[in-house]
């Protein structure tokens, strides 16, 4: 698990100048933040793990690609396919499992300090970073 200081950018910041500056997949990196909220970028492909954020929603916003999650509730499991341009909010408490077949890009909104496996989990594959961002590198 890493989480590395904050550091507020002062400039702009272009999203496929910060996805070209890493090759790691399921690896988030923080691009800023918004009060006490994380903006990450990540690479996927692949599947993620099935998990639980107790205590609050995850705001995906698909880059790049296509991007599925699928949810497990009360009436059962569903998947959701999030196309180029699209976005989900997976509600807080919800079990769910990111993956893309094809490779995607996506920024996620969620607090400072959030796993990238929530705080209930499946175990977790080698592939998947067991972090709560790092930082952007430029």
């Amino acid at each position: 698990m890493t989480h590395e200081p904050a550091v507020q950018r002062r400039e702009p910041v272009a999203l496929a100048e910060a996805l070209a500056s890493f090759d790691a997949l399921w690896s988030p990196r923080v691009v800023t933040h918004v009060n006490d909220y994380d903006v990450r970028v990540a690479k996927v492909e692949g599947e993620h793990v099935w998990h639980v954020h107790d205590d609050t929603d995850e705001f995906f916003l698909v880059l790049a690609g296509e991007l599925d999650i699928a949810l497990r509730g009360p009436s059962g499991e569903r998947t959701v396919t999030l196309p180029k341009g699209s976005v989900f909010t997976v509600p807080r408490g919800t079990e769910h499992k990111p993956s893309s077949r094809g490779g995607a890009a996506i920024l996620v909104f969620e607090p400072t300090g959030t796993l990238t496996v929530g705080d209930r989990h499946e175990e977790v594959p080698d592939h998947v970073d067991v972090t709560t961002g790092h930082a952007l590198r430029l």
